[in-house]
């Protein structure tokens, strides 16, 4: 079942490829538990130049376990940035993304 993410997500990495940019597409995150691996099946939507993470949604609002989940992500790889973009808005600039960052980004050079 394709869902409206699915396809803004197929969008969204093609500009990246024509842009010359580098990504990976459902990266799975593992989940070790203990020295465990759980399996969770947990996937970033996509990963941008190994820096930022992007969760891609086309929901009414970005709820509190959306947030949850990009920082868990960024927090899990050890990324520094992330965004969740919301397609389904008037404005994806004014209204439709939300940027985090963690303690990592204090630690990026600047450029």
């Amino acid at each position: 079942m394709y869902t409206l993410a699915i396809w803004y997500e197929k969008c969204f990495v093609k500009e990246l490829s024509l842009r010359g940019k580098s990504f990976k597409q459902q990266l799975v995150i593992p989940l070790i538990y203990k020295g465990i691996d759980l399996e969770a099946q947990l996937r970033l939507d996509v990963l941008v130049e190994d820096i930022l993470c992007v969760e891609l949604k086309a929901c009414d609002y970005i709820l509190p376990i959306h947030e949850a989940t990009i920082i868990s992500y960024m927090k899990m790889l050890e990324k520094p940035k992330g965004i969740i973009i919301n397609f389904n808005c008037v404005n994806i600039f004014s209204e439709g993304q939300k940027t985090y960052v963690n303690k990592l980004f204090s630690k990026l050079a600047d450029d």
